[in-house]
């Protein structure tokens, strides 16, 4: 991974999941809005569309990220990330192993991986990853979880590596805070942001009580 993009994984503070089918808005709309709002990331995550859909998605997106400033990850499929000129992909620990990944994308690419022991945590970095994600830290439908593995949980996982913590799993604005507390680098969502009536404002709102957070520890 080049030496910017790796510099920018390290200032990400809101990472936006974007899934049509929870978005309230036009998923376009709802993509440039949240970008305006401050988004660092953008992640598509769409399992249902077929391939020239989910490619043609990709490459629009590339473009808006690209004017913004933010990066841009594909889940679960390095080909169209690959394909759209993507940043980079985010893995599961069922998908595809991040070694054989970091073969095909090469050393450029950006490879998230969820975890959710710290376990997986510390293997993270030996394996290529270049981020993690962490949770479900809350309950969340988006992911269809009734329980979340808690704060203390996300604690312990943010402190088994030394990669950049993306914490994800039914955060919001009021609860960002908490998450941040206890580890995280950065914040992931996509109820919170996706479903808002105003995801430009909704972003902005993410972003102030991290700030808030920050400016309160010195």
């Amino acid at each position: 991974m080049s030496v910017s993009k790796r510099q920018c994984l390290r200032r990400v503070r809101l990472y936006a999941l974007l899934s049509e089918k929870h978005c309230r808005l036009p998923w376009r709309e709802t993509a440039e809005r949240l970008l305006a709002g401050g988004a660092d990331v953008l992640q598509l995550r769409e399992k249902e569309l077929d391939d020239d859909r989910l490619l043609a998605r990709a490459r629009l997106l590339r473009r808006l990220t690209e004017e913004h400033s933010a990066l841009l990850i594909v889940n679960d499929r390095p080909d169209v990330a690959m394909l759209c000129g993507a940043d980079g992909v985010h893995l599961g620990q069922d998908d595809l192993p991040v070694e054989e990944v970091r073969k095909l994308m090469g050393p450029r690419a950006v490879i998230g991986l969820s975890t959710h022991t710290p376990e997986q945590a510390e293997e993270a970095e030996g394996r290529g990853a270049d981020y993690i994600g962490v949770g479900p830290v809350f309950p969340t439908q988006t992911k269809g979880y009734d329980r979340g593995g808690g704060l203390q949980l996300a604690a312990r996982i943010c402190a088994a590596t030394r990669l950049p913590t993306v914490a994800i799993g039914g955060i919001t604005p009021a609860n960002a805070r908490t998450v941040v507390e206890a580890g995280a680098q950065a914040v992931g969502a996509c109820a919170a942001l996706c479903g808002a009536e105003d995801p430009e404002q909704a972003a902005r709102e993410f972003l102030h009580a991290l700030r808030k957070e920050k400016a309160e520890r010195g």
